[in-house]
């Protein structure tokens, strides 16, 4: 879908021309004269329940139908937002707007990684061959990756996302937190995310997160991960 332009031509052109040209850089992904399809809710590649004892079917169910499907709707309503302001030349409620549609699409893309990253635990297995090999150099080894994405990702103050990501200028792994909602971007790709948001762990682990950190690396589909990982460096 393509943005509809806010610049004016350059016949028409005014002092007004800066503060559009930003506008329009900030929302050319999201803003739209009119949008044919909604954002939906992405199914789960398995049960609600298939995740237990690591995560319960009752953190799953609310995690997917009711957080998960918030993010969706209010991603929604605000390009609908988006939509009236870009027909109005508003350019104020546009700027308004930048924070809703950052947050709401952020929860929406990571947590639709996420539910791939993750399988049932009689279907997960270490990582093997390039994606393996990587991990061993850059860390020593898959249980020292582990203590240091742990650490670095436990160490987030609030609400947030630790990430494995394919560094394209580095052509290496790095590992990246993020606070709040915000997705991964620039020159990294996500590979692997784990939500440190309450509402992922709290009904089962309570304030325990380092457990929560600890004991979901049991159901890290690594498939998942190394396909994204292919995908990242070609």
């Amino acid at each position: 879908m393509l943005a509809r332009p806010l610049l004016p031509t350059a016949a028409k052109a005014s002092s007004k021309g800066t503060a559009r040209n930003f506008v329009n850089k900030i929302f050319a992904a999201s803003m739209t004269s009119r949008r044919s399809t909604k954002h939906e809710l992405p199914a789960l590649p398995y049960d609600y329940s298939a995740l237990e004892p690591v995560i319960s079917g009752e953190i799953m169910t609310l995690h997917h139908t009711k957080h998960h499907q918030a993010y969706v709707n209010n991603l929604n309503a605000a390009e609908e937002k988006m939509d009236a302001a870009i027909a109005k030349n508003d350019l104020p409620a546009q700027l308004a707007l930048h924070g809703a549609l950052k947050f709401n699409a952020g929860g929406h893309i990571n947590h639709s990684i996420f539910w791939q990253n993750l399988a049932p635990e009689s279907q997960c297995s270490p990582p093997d061959g390039e994606l393996a090999s990587l991990i061993q150099k850059q860390w020593g080894g898959l249980d020292r990756f582990k203590e240091v994405f742990n650490a670095k990702t436990g160490a987030i103050q609030g609400s947030g996302w630790g990430w494995l990501t394919y560094n394209k200028d580095l052509r290496d792994l790095e590992i990246v937190t993020l606070p709040n909602q915000d997705p991964v971007g620039g020159n990294n790709i996500p590979l692997l995310g784990v939500d440190v948001w309450e509402h992922a762990f709290y009904l089962q682990y309570k304030n325990a997160k380092p457990q929560y950190l600890k004991e979901i690396w049991r159901v890290v589909n690594w498939k998942d991960v190394a396909k994204r990982y292919e995908q990242a460096k070609n």
